[in-house]
């Protein structure tokens, strides 16, 4: 970080402490602040910039994101150089068909304490790895959904509870999961109930040829860059209250709405392909995802106000993941994708956007 950054990170970081810095300010200090990230994690990982942005749309929303992409696009790495640049506290779970709820969330134990002078046993609470700010739920589908469901509760409320008692996690808590698309054996399918906790779907695709050239050069070079971390919890906290008092235009919000309706195929808006291939659309949630990711998008390129190019921008990573699509979808080879890209052309074109 240059001495620059490193002046304007200091005032930014005292200016939140002291709870002197408006909204405006604080709008200016989050962009700024996500410029130097992205050069961060651009010194680790090369290209997928677009992938950046919507982690930073997720974590800006406070909400959580499902990483899609074949084995070898740097997902786990993705992840990991943002938390260190985040300085938060990150915790990894490897998801496998042996792993059990408590392996997750923690356990009861028992210990022997001393209470007047008489050794006696009680029952200790001892967190597992989702008591971090930032979490990795890698190869999640690898899992059977009994495990899949002890992160329901948590990326939901942002608390387990374990023996009848209700544990907090920390502020902020965040789920980022990784899936593989193209292995079958050994995976279970996500529920749509844990699906539908994510706020982004991001699929991650191959690199471009000169940045794969890049990417070959330098991993296998003995250079190591080092990261630092340019934005503080404090700060992330701050960047995630903003995010909500961010307006929403009216045609944003009417957009949204009708985005949502429109993907169910008992609704009056639904076209005949929605109709077909659509058991079950978006609920309100994928309509709240799609007016609150605007809203973080805003708030990354340093805007006041949502619009309507920003629900456009995100309304592939906010729907697609929300559609559960019926058999004929798949006998025709019809994805969710498709049917996202139909849905937002027809909804423009009645509203006259």
């Amino acid at each position: 970080m240059s001495p620059v950054d490193r002046e304007q990170a200091s005032v930014t970081v005292s200016s939140l402490q002291s709870k002197s810095a408006g909204p405006l300010e604080l709008l200016q200090a989050c962009a700024s602040a996500c410029t130097r990230l992205k050069q961060q994690v651009g010194r680790v990982v090369i290209g997928q910039d677009q992938v950046v942005d919507s982690m930073l749309v997720a974590l800006l929303a406070r909400g959580h994101a499902l990483l899609v992409g074949v084995p070898g696009l740097a997902k786990t790495l993705l992840v990991g150089s943002i938390a260190r640049c985040l300085g938060l506290s990150f915790g990894r779970v490897q998801f496998t068909p042996d792993l059990l709820p408590a392996d997750i969330t923690g356990t009861d134990v028992m210990n022997e304490v001393e209470r007047g002078g008489q050794m006696r046993r009680q029952l200790t609470f001892m967190p597992g790895p989702i008591f971090k700010n930032l979490i990795l739920a890698d190869e999640i589908n690898r899992t059977p959904p009994k495990t899949q469901a002890a992160l329901l509760q948590a990326m939901q409320e942002r608390c387990v509870t374990v023996g009848g008692e209700t544990h907090l996690l920390p502020n902020p808590f965040q789920v980022f999961a990784t899936r593989n698309p193209i292995e079958q054996e050994g995976t279970y399918p996500l529920p749509e109930a844990q699906l539908d906790r994510f706020l982004l779907e991001i699929h991650v695709d191959y690199p471009s040829e000169e940045e794969e050239r890049a990417i070959a050069r330098r991993t296998t070079s003995s250079q190591s860059p080092e990261l630092e971390a340019v934005i503080t919890p404090a700060e992330m906290v701050a960047f995630g209250e903003l995010v909500p008092q961010i307006p929403a235009t009216d045609e944003a919000i009417e957009l949204s709405v009708a985005l949502a309706r429109a993907s169910r195929p008992g609704g009056a808006g639904a076209s005949a392909d929605v109709r077909n291939y659509v058991r079950y659309g978006a609920g309100p949630r994928g309509s709240q995802a799609l007016v609150l990711a605007a809203k973080a998008r805003a708030v990354l390129r340093g805007d006041a106000v949502a619009d309507v190019d920003d629900v456009l921008s995100v309304a592939a990573p906010a729907l697609r993941h929300r559609l559960v699509l019926s058999y004929r979808a798949e006998a025709d080879s019809v994805a969710s994708i498709d049917l996202v890209r139909e849905i937002v052309k027809e909804q423009r074109a009645r509203l006259g956007l």
